[in-house]
């Protein structure tokens, strides 16, 4: 070897052009074998395919408009009422015809 430094990490091992193995270098620790996922678990976690989450910008007054609606149909006892339950609702209610063309 020759007399200049050795600019790598501190600890690497000189592996002689050899590729990677199992994702580390020659010598390293191998990485513990994974154990498969009960079925059950896989079941429990996947994901529902009747709804999805999703995320929309609302002016903070047509939030206040909204929330108030749920209020108001929560004193009248219907205490499963939401947001996205009201929303949902208003779809169906829409006429398409009558939208006004500068939504």
């Amino acid at each position: 070897m020759s007399e200049r430094a050795d600019l790598r990490p501190q600890g690497a091992q000189q592996d002689g052009g050899r590729p990677l193995q199992n994702g580390f270098y020659p010598g390293s620790a191998p990485s513990p074998p994974t154990e498969p996922v009960p079925e059950a678990a896989v079941k429990r976690d996947a994901k529902p395919s009747h709804y999805k989450v999703i995320c929309i910008s609302m002016y903070t007054d047509d939030l206040k408009r909204l929330d108030g609606m749920v209020e108001a149909l929560k004193a009248r006892g219907l205490t499963k009422a939401n947001r996205s339950a009201l929303i949902r609702y208003a779809l169906g209610e829409v006429d398409l015809d009558r939208v006004p063309k500068g939504l």
